[in-house]
């Protein structure tokens, strides 16, 4: 299924009509590892915040730094499997839905990069990680959206995260703490979802500031996300102008 920008966002092109992308969840520390290199205990139910859909974007485009968070480094990258959600039918409320009845709520699978300007995600606002994370351009997203029916085991499928063809990230979604069903029963506990709520399923160790010293994006950077069966999404990092 193809993925397009539109004046209101990025859109998938689903066989029974468009689907905007509206609602973007993200979830923090899936990886027992990804935990255990920012000093953190691995979690007990899902970590959730929540990106603005307007940070989508696709392969190809810029990742663009802005002015607010070009005064010091801190610009990192994150390899993570998404999936979209929507309901089986028209009309049925995506809320509630059982562990067993899980699949029938994603529409497709698709690489995307968390992009986070760490800074913003703690010091900078209190500790809440929407600010850093939503940005424009802070989602890449594609190359396309694989429907679910072709992916017939969500955990087991490899991703990986290059930067200027340097390998940072290499996992199995295996490794998730919250599987993707485990994900959809969670988030729809008591409360409705948007068709088109797209959910970044959290990433791998090996990011920029856990390293040392810590790599941050800069100008000029080639970012790519790689995961088996989906494809890869490349991204050239610039600055932006105020």
């Amino acid at each position: 299924m193809k993925l397009e920008r539109t004046p209101v966002g990025v859109q998938v092109l689903a066989p029974a009509g468009p689907v905007l992308i509206r609602h973007v969840i993200g979830i923090g520390k899936n990886y027992a590892d990804h935990a255990k290199e920012q000093g953190a205990a691995v979690p007990e139910r899902p970590v959730l915040f929540t990106k603005n859909p307007l940070s989508a974007s696709l392969t190809g485009d810029d990742i663009v730094i802005p002015p607010i968070c070009q005064d010091r480094e801190q610009v990192d990258f994150e390899a993570e499997l998404a999936f979209l959600i929507a309901p089986p039918t028209p009309g049925v409320p995506i809320r509630d839905v059982p562990i067993e009845r899980a699949f029938e709520f994603v529409l497709g699978y698709c690489c995307a990069n968390d992009v986070s300007a760490r800074w913003w995600q703690k010091e900078g606002s209190g500790g809440q990680f929407n600010r850093g994370k939503s940005f424009d351009t802070f989602c890449p997203i594609g190359p396309e959206l694989i429907p679910a029916r072709d992916v017939p085991d969500p955990q087991n499928l490899r991703v990986r995260c290059e930067v200027n063809g340097v390998e940072m990230q290499n996992a199995s979604t295996r490794e998730m703490i919250f599987p993707v069903a485990r994900l959809v029963h969670e988030l729809t506990r008591g409360t409705t979802l948007l068709p088109g709520t797209l959910v970044l399923t959290g990433t791998p160790s090996g990011v920029g500031m856990a390293r040392t010293p810590p790599v941050w994006l800069k100008a000029g950077d080639r970012v790519t996300v790689a995961i088996e069966t989906l494809g890869s999404i490349t991204n050239t990092v610039r600055l932006g102008k105020a």
